[in-house]
């Protein structure tokens, strides 16, 4: 701040000085004498009483402008006078009638010096003041720092370099073993190089946001021991044309001077989206980047030892020449951790916290399916926040499974006021869920149902929580999820005979499941095995917009009759199961509405129709 006002202060005065000397130039040398001003009118009187010695007037009127003349001159006792007239035709003969000695100068034009000073002066003020503010914007440090914007923005970690190994990065074996070659040519070139190998110049790393892409980026930097220039695509893009592709330049220099060395380029889709697909056609900036990144990585040498490693989760949008070998030979998917993966990651981030016994890592990991480390991160800070709020001295398993909740549902809005006979109803609605759930078989197990509002949508939820990770699904496993998804609704309709906006969630999911059966997944006896419709995709957004009809409209028509026969048959199930287990549904629903919350361990005792203590440990 202080270096900014400093720098203000100096243009301020260099700007004083300049307005200074142009006034000290265009102000006549005769008018700073020491003279006394009297009126025009009192000029008359001395001048018919013959008083006026000496005359001078100069007339400054200059053609297309009005300037007043400046007379002065010296009486006869040598007093000096000055003042001033618009007009002075005919003055000089009125003033030589009367003995008065008269002087008259032609009209002043200023030199050429003033003139151009004059003229530029605006604009040189201009130049300066946005010289300063470009000069703020860039980090200050002079005109050479505005001068600077091709310069990477990347930073360079030397004796800072990363610390993190890669026993600090869990859940993602696979991708850690295929780092380890590049770790290996870093460390030793000349053992692959002895052999004629060539490593790959980069390495692309893809997952889903959160899986950990740029800490395993980080990791093998600090365990390769190398400088590690870290930067990401939006930084290259700026509003000046070019700018993009001399950042690229200029990170490619600095890095042949480190070698060996890692540049990591994170969320590289910025840059690397497909050519054509911009606003600006082939000339747009983002583009130019690109073609200077594909340059670069070209432009490699075979005895160049550094390592270009990006990282995005949009690879489908990327330039195809971006992907090819010589540029990205290598992909190394981060996908989601598996239970395994999951439980492992848990015991990273639990090691500097205090939990207490009954903390179980695997019955968390398989509690967290299909969450990813940064989603793990954050369930366990939750836990150590919850905890800490009751002013526990170590984290407890109730306070992880919070934690859970509010990561997947949200926190709990114990503050939504509903009325009775809503509340009656959504107790009902979640019922029915559960108990579809619990008698379907190959159902995910019913881990929760809760009453209590979460999130900013959900007046009530059934937790469903898988003991294994599955990575395929069969037609009778995907029809029992929707009979799940409209059991909540038939509740609604066999209890109140009414139904309620509160499935509409439900029914969007449902819908969009059973067409995903008829068009994608093959799964109708009515329309075969044959793949319906094709995803139209923007890449400049980066994102579905349409979907292309690749089928006539009769087979549209065949598609929703298809669709609507899958839902009706599973309600009719879901209706089959509830109305025959009335009794159960009423009794359930009952201890819901008393307790606001069901585990799993008293769902079960309930479908074995035992019953439950009136009131549970923690007061609800």
């Amino acid at each position: 701040m202080n270096k900014v006002v400093k720098n203000l202060g100096l243009y301020l005065v260099l700007v004083l000085v300049v307005v200074s000397m142009v006034n000290s130039y265009l102000t006549p040398e005769e008018v700073q004498k020491q003279y006394d001003e009297i009126s025009y009118s009192q000029f008359l009187k001395e001048l018919d009483a013959g008083r006026i010695k000496i005359l001078q007037i100069r007339n400054n009127t200059v053609p297309g402008e009005s300037s007043s003349a400046v007379i002065q001159g010296e009486l006869a006792d040598g007093q000096r006078f000055l003042t001033y007239r618009l007009d002075v035709s005919g003055l000089a003969d009125r003033a030589a009638a009367k003995g008065v000695t008269v002087t008259v100068e032609a009209p002043q034009r200023n030199s050429w010096v003033m003139t151009l000073l004059t003229s530029l002066f605006p604009t040189l003020l201009l130049i300066g003041v946005w010289v300063y503010f470009m000069n703020s914007m860039q980090g200050g440090g002079g005109p050479s720092r505005l001068m600077s914007f091709g310069r990477s923005k990347a930073k360079l970690f030397l004796d800072n370099k990363p610390k993190i190994k890669f026993d600090a990065v869990a859940g993602c074996d696979e991708a850690k073993e295929e780092l380890q070659e590049v770790i290996h040519f870093l460390k030793d070139p000349e053992k692959f190089k002895k052999l004629g190998a060539k490593v790959p110049k980069g390495v692309l790393l893809v997952g889903p946001p959160g899986t950990g892409k740029t800490l395993l980026a980080r990791a093998a930097a600090g365990e390769a021991d190398v400088p590690f220039f870290c930067t990401s695509g939006s930084e290259f893009v700026e509003m000046l044309v070019g700018v993009g592709a001399a950042r690229v330049r200029d990170l490619f220099a600095q890095a042949k001077k480190y070698q060996p060395c890692i540049i990591f380029i994170d969320e590289i889709d910025a840059v690397g989206r497909h050519r054509g697909a911009g606003l600006g056609g082939g000339h747009d900036e983002r583009e130019q980047t690109l073609n200077q990144i594909l340059v670069e990585l070209d432009g490699f040498d075979d005895n160049s030892n550094t390592v270009l490693i990006a990282a995005t989760n949009r690879p489908d949008i990327l330039d195809p020449a971006l992907l090819r070998p010589g540029r990205f030979d290598r992909h190394i998917v981060v996908d989601r951790p598996d239970v395994k993966g999951r439980e492992e990651i848990l015991k990273v981030h639990m090691k500097e916290k205090q939990f207490a016994d009954d903390v179980d890592v695997s019955v968390l990991a398989r509690s967290t399916p299909g969450l990813v480390g940064a989603d793990i991160e954050n369930l366990v800070n939750e836990g150590a926040l919850l905890a800490a709020r009751k002013d526990k001295e170590k984290i407890t398993m109730e306070d992880l499974e919070e934690g859970i909740e509010r990561v997947m549902a949200g926190p709990e809005r114990k503050s939504r006021i509903i009325n009775d006979h809503e509340k009656k109803i959504i107790a009902y609605h979640e019922t029915g869920h559960a108990i579809v759930a619990k008698i379907l078989p190959g159902a995910d197990p019913v881990h929760k149902i809760s009453i209590i509002p979460r999130g900013h949508a959900a007046l009530g939820y059934t937790l469903q929580l898988p003991e294994e990770d599955r990575f395929l699904i069969s037609k009778s496993e995907l029809m029992n999820r929707i009979s799940i998804l409209l059991s909540g609704r038939v509740s609604e309709e066999i209890v109140f005979n009414d139904v309620t906006s509160g499935a509409a969630n439900d029914l969007e999911k449902a819908t969009e499941t059973a067409r995903q059966m008829v068009t994608q997944l093959g799964m109708s006896d009515a329309l075969g095995l044959v793949k319906l419709g094709k995803k139209r995709e923007e890449i400049f957004l980066g994102r579905d917009i349409s979907e292309d009809r690749n089928y006539s409209e009769e087979v549209a028509y065949a598609i929703d009759k298809e669709v609507k026969k899958i839902i009706d048959d599973c309600y009719e199930r879901s209706k089959e199961i509830l109305t025959e287990h009335r009794a159960l549904l009423d009794k359930i629903a009952g201890v819901l509405l008393e307790r606001e919350v069901i585990d799993a361990e008293e769902l079960d005792k309930l479908m074995h129709e035992d019953d439950l203590p009136a009131v549970r440990q923690d007061g609800r």
